[in-house]
């Protein structure tokens, strides 16, 4: 009788490790997802379209994981700080705006180190760096395609609107110097045009930085030297589109039949306003809800702890790196879609 008491004694305390165990197991399980933290780093706040892209990270994370977002107050300094800090309180995933996309190299192998996986969205590192960390992955528009947009807008303007002599005189305000989107931008909205056929000539062009107020100051410097001289306004972004129809408005346009044609991209509520009130001719949508919602899905699929797949994040995925989402010509005739 002793001996089965001992037995049964033996196996009740090894069945009671057992529980205790899968009782813990269960339990750190549950508070390691309460733990999971998605980081994310913009290159600025002060940025229409930058902060349409994290109200959406916010919004869709809301109620599934914790979303810590940072300012890099248009500092890599500072975003490599942030970087440093994430890393440190062991976050899940990151997703990162560059300031300066010469970062991205040091950055990748920081968090390859750290077994981090990482998403820059906005600002797009070389492929070749992408390469170095397979959780390294990019999302984006491409921007050449929104350039040839633009393109496309001015030349049905243009079609019905001819000029007296044939060419079209352009105004140009560009982001960033060196910036991909600026760039790519300003050259394929300039080819959408002579490929259609027109004659170009450039009579002004200055960065506005991406800003309304910049925008604003350099129409009114391209007025000033050129008076009347100007067949159309392209900009980079809507911001600064924005800015130069401040200018025009202060010089009498817009009114009584005084008109130049204004393009912008971003398809931001400002300027679908202004499109609304017939001072902006069209703009090109960058979908910052579907690359909002991309950025976020693909961060949390490595959260979860998955490996990305146009299934589980919802969008598809080009070359093992990419996430991209198409740009979409918007004039007033569908301003609806953009809303």
């Amino acid at each position: 009788m002793k001996k089965y008491m001992k037995l049964f004694i033996t196996v009740m305390f090894f069945l009671g490790i057992l529980a205790l165990t899968y009782y813990s197991s269960g339990f750190s399980s549950t508070e390691l997802q309460k733990k999971a933290v998605i980081g994310v780093i913009v290159g600025t706040f002060d940025d229409t379209w930058r902060t349409c892209v994290r109200n959406e990270i916010y919004k869709i994370a809301e109620g599934k994981i914790k979303v810590d977002i940072w300012n890099g107050n248009n500092s890599q300094t500072v975003e490599n700080e942030k970087i440093d800090l994430m890393i440190q309180n062991k976050i899940s995933s990151l997703a990162i705006n560059l300031v300066d996309s010469t970062a991205a190299g040091e950055i990748i192998e920081k968090v390859k180190k750290n077994n981090l996986p990482v998403i820059f969205f906005n600002r797009e590192p070389l492929l070749e760096e992408l390469k170095k960390w397979d959780k390294a992955y990019y999302v984006g528009a491409k921007a050449e395609q929104s350039g040839t947009l633009q393109g496309q807008i001015l030349v049905n303007y243009f079609k019905t609107h001819p000029t007296a002599n044939g060419v079209i005189r352009y105004a140009m305000l560009k982001g960033e110097p060196g910036h991909q989107d600026a760039e790519l931008r300003t050259k394929y909205v300039i080819k959408a045009m002579e490929d259609a056929g027109f004659h170009v000539q450039k009579v002004a062009e200055d960065t506005g930085m991406w800003d309304r107020i910049k925008g604003q100051e350099k129409m009114e410097l391209f007025l000033s030297s050129h008076g009347d001289g100007i067949d159309c306004v392209i900009a980079n972004n809507d911001d600064m589109a924005l800015g130069a129809i401040d200018a025009l408005k202060n010089k009498g346009y817009f009114q009584n039949g005084k008109y130049i044609p204004v393009v912008g991209v971003d398809a931001t509520t400002p300027a679908l306003k202004a499109l609304s009130e017939g001072t902006l001719l069209g703009t090109v949508l960058n979908d910052a809800v579907h690359q909002g919602r991309a950025i976020f899905n693909l961060a949390n699929v490595f959260a979860e702890g998955k490996v990305p797949s146009n299934e589980n994040i919802g969008y598809k995925i080009t070359d093992g790196k990419y996430v991209w989402i198409d740009y979409k010509i918007i004039t007033k005739e569908n301003i609806n879609d953009a809303k």
